[in-house]
């Protein structure tokens, strides 16, 4: 079950945290995965470790957010054979309310998570369309959902995810495209270390306890657990499926009270 094999999939912000664990999921099942990254030396670093466990992957340079580097990679990797899965991962976190978010953070987060998502959706859909069909699965977050303190540019990013893939899915169901998302609530990726080491310095342990426990199921997600329902999602056996986002949240939206 869950065989990506004769699949193409293109993966963006497919070398670290949850866009790796996809990569690493869908070179796994079969796929020849394209992974479209900002980060080339990293995205090439992946590359090589997963084609010498056999996987078929290849590392590309790209900028999300400039449509004219997206078209450029995307209409030359469909040049070589059919796209058959687009993930819409790459994005970027910010902190901050509607009054400490600077005009200059505010389009930061909308070129990469919002634009560069869309982006990413007016260069490949042609391509799905003229295949006969194809999934999209977009990367939203619980933050589209409800309010997260000190998320307001992020939220909005999100919810426009949310709502992208909404109507993706309606517009493009008679073309044999299925479009959904997938809502994590907190994941522990290198971000979060990061983020940790950054704002808490020698605290990291402390403050690292109490984000995992406002998940109720007492941890947060691994990658690979964002990285199995995404190949599902991604998997014939959800043929069935879309214009629906999944949240894999630990309980966090309906548990929490």
């Amino acid at each position: 079950m869950f065989s990506l094999q004769n699949k193409t999939a293109l993966v963006t912000g497919g070398a670290s945290g949850i866009g790796l664990a996809i990569s690493t999921a869908f070179a796994q099942a079969g796929a020849s995965v394209h992974i479209l990254e900002l980060n080339t030396d990293q995205a090439q670093k992946v590359a090589d470790e997963l084609n010498a466990a056999g996987g078929r992957v290849q590392a590309h340079a790209v900028d999300v957010s400039k449509q004219a580097d997206v078209r450029a990679v995307i209409d030359q990797i469909a040049a070589e054979g059919p796209i058959h899965i687009l993930v819409n991962n790459a994005g970027i976190a910010h902190v901050g309310n509607a009054e400490t978010t600077t005009e200059a953070d505010l389009d930061r987060l909308y070129n990469v998570n919002v634009k560069g998502v869309y982006n990413c959706l007016h260069v490949t859909i042609p391509h799905l369309k003229a295949n006969g069909g194809g999934v999209i699965l977009n990367m939203a977050s619980v933050a589209a959902t409800v309010g997260i303190p000190d998320r307001f540019a992020y939220s909005m990013t999100k919810g426009a995810v949310l709502t992208m893939t909404l109507s993706v899915a309606k517009d493009y169901l008679k073309h044999n495209i299925r479009c959904n998302c997938i809502s994590p609530a907190r994941v522990h990726t290198p971000f979060v270390d990061g983020f940790l080491a950054k704002n808490y310095p020698g605290q990291e342990a402390e403050m690292f306890a109490k984000l995992a426990a406002t998940q109720p199921i007492g941890r947060m997600a691994k990658p690979a657990e964002i990285g199995a329902l995404a190949l599902y999602l991604c998997s014939d056996e959800a043929s069935f499926i879309t214009g629906t986002d999944y949240p894999i949240d630990g309980g966090f939206l309906r548990l929490n009270n």
